[in-house]
């Protein structure tokens, strides 16, 4: 069951930005479980919704000390190198187009509130988070935020394409901006526009009462299907985490696998 949750090719990128474990001092103690057993934990976790309490035994470690790995590598920022390292295996393979790139944004309820959340207006003032994304012609995730509900889609934006890592590309240097940015009328702004020409990214945003929105949707649709993507991380159905950066940690697992089933899929299966 681990290596079906964690594959060979995953564990050989993660082994590249787990940090050291601790030195146990001889002579007693309980065995640390591995990174691998761990691993495949917090990926049951994040893609079966359950508790940590539900952690299954045959995987090895209990959910509490599931729990407490993911904690610690959500500190020492192991999720964020992770997603990055594999869009960066993407890049040097030639897999991300940058023509044409997606903006939007997904709601859901805050069950415990927390950091980062806020009364949602589309869901009678219940607390709530907004998962924020960018993604690639074909629909890979290039950058994710969260904020809370309340927050407009267009002040997140900026950060998000600021957000955009150097990503590595087949030939020259890395490349983190797209050639075109499609959003929806959410996003309508004349500053965000003059702020995307300046960054060399034309704006492809829908006009609030000039454009139905139909004709960017023919090039939306892949975010939308990413967001459904996402919906197969379940524990991203509701925010159970208080803790604002063990959700964003949870997202970029989810975007983590998103981009990795790419990078491992059939060259005859791709597009």
């Amino acid at each position: 069951m681990t290596v079906r949750l964690v594959p060979d090719g995953l564990w050989e990128l993660f082994q590249r930005v787990a940090p050291e474990a601790p030195v146990r001092p001889q002579g007693g103690g309980r065995r640390r479980h591995g990174d691998r057993e761990v691993l495949a934990a917090i990926i049951f976790v994040a893609t079966t919704g359950c508790t940590w309490s539900q952690v299954p035994p045959v995987l090895g470690p209990s959910g509490a000390t599931a729990h407490r790995r993911f904690a610690e590598w959500s500190r020492l920022r192991v999720w964020a190198k992770l997603y990055r390292l594999v869009l960066d295996e993407l890049g040097a393979r030639g897999e991300l187009d940058w023509s044409r790139c997606a903006i939007d944004s997904v709601n859901m309820r805050a069950l415990k509130k927390g950091d980062l959340t806020g009364p949602n207006p589309v869901d009678r003032g219940k607390y709530g988070s907004k998962i924020h994304l960018i993604t690639e012609r074909s629909g890979l995730p290039l950058s994710i935020g969260i904020s809370g509900a309340n927050l407009h889609d267009s002040q997140a934006l900026e950060p998000l394409v600021r957000g955009v890592p150097p990503i590595r590309s087949r030939r020259g240097p890395r490349r983190r901006r797209p050639a075109k940015l499609h959003a929806d009328k959410a996003y309508d702004s004349r500053h965000l526009r003059q702020w995307l020409r300046g960054r060399n990214i034309t704006p492809r945003i829908a006009r609030k009462g000039v454009e139905d929105g139909q004709r960017l949707g023919r090039h939306r649709w892949t975010i939308e299907r990413t967001m459904a993507w996402l919906a197969g991380c379940r524990r991203l159905h509701r925010r159970y985490e208080r803790k604002a950066i063990h959700f964003l940690a949870f997202a970029s697992i989810a975007c983590t696998l998103i981009c990795y089933r790419r990078l491992s899929a059939p060259l005859t299966s791709r597009r």
